[in-house]
């Protein structure tokens, strides 16, 4: 994606970044509600109303810690005399990450969302520092990618992936069918054409990050379904990142149009 948006495919309507942007949000979404389906299977008493509307509270809650971080490491990287390096600037963003993640652990925020609110306000308000950081994080994630995708690896029995089956596989289907369902419905009314609607359609179809983050953990709390979990997880992975990259890289040449 980052490589179309730099050969200016669909750079008129900034399709690749609004891509990466709901990309990112999904993710979000996915961990938080992950969560609390967590929360629920953990507590057998919970009450299912009270953990519903414990989403918006959840949300918000992270939206406003991050809103603040952001705010905080602005002023923090304004008012300091000395020069800060860049890397002193991810180290500081780091710790202040790990730190709401803390407390969302403690008072049940979405803490992911608020990393991600914190970038938008750094972005914002100071574009330069924004993009120091994000060429340092990105160098970061490719050895974090490794450390995450060889975990998963070491966890998966290829036994239970042979088990999973045709029934693994139309789990994954039927999730990417609503998924797709969900891209159509959120570009109904955009000024998309069709061809943009479609490859929008194909970018969300790859799986991987997020599997890889969660498929461990429900085996790792001891629930009995833990390994069927991890192994539609490690399948997904296998067989939709590879499927959607091949897409992406054909027909978003095709679908998208050279806007330089």
């Amino acid at each position: 994606m980052i490589n179309l948006k730099a050969r200016g495919h669909g750079a008129k309507k900034q399709i690749p970044t609004m891509i990466l942007a709901g990309a990112s949000i999904d993710d979000v979404v996915a961990f938080t509600f992950f969560t609390l389906c967590m929360n629920l299977a953990l507590a057998k008493h919970a009450n299912l109303w009270v953990s519903i509307l414990s989403i918006p509270y959840a949300i918000l809650g992270g939206i406003a810690a991050g809103l603040l971080m952001g705010y905080v490491l602005i002023q923090v990287f304004r008012r300091v005399k000395a020069p800060i390096r860049a890397t002193e600037k991810m180290l500081m963003l780091i710790t202040f990450s790990l730190l709401m993640l803390e407390l969302g652990n403690r008072i049940h925020i979405a803490a992911l969302l608020g990393a991600m609110t914190t970038g938008f306000i750094l972005y914002e308000k100071e574009n330069q520092i924004a993009n120091q950081l994000s060429a340092k994080l990105s160098k970061w994630w490719i050895f974090a990618e490794i450390i995450l995708f060889v975990l998963i690896g070491m966890s998966v029995q290829p036994v239970h992936i042979y088990k999973a089956g045709l029934r693994g596989l139309a789990v994954i289907a039927i999730g990417l069918l609503f998924r797709s369902v969900g891209v159509i419905i959120a570009t109904a009314f955009s000024r998309l054409n069709k061809k943009e609607k479609l490859f929008c359609i194909i970018t969300y179809l790859p799986k991987a990050t997020v599997q890889a983050a969660l498929g461990t953990v429900p085996l790792a709390m001891g629930f009995a379904e833990g390994q069927a979990i991890l192994s539609v997880a490690v399948m997904s992975i296998l067989v939709t990142a590879p499927l959607g990259l091949f897409l992406i890289q054909v027909f978003g040449k095709k679908l998208l149009k050279i806007d330089l």
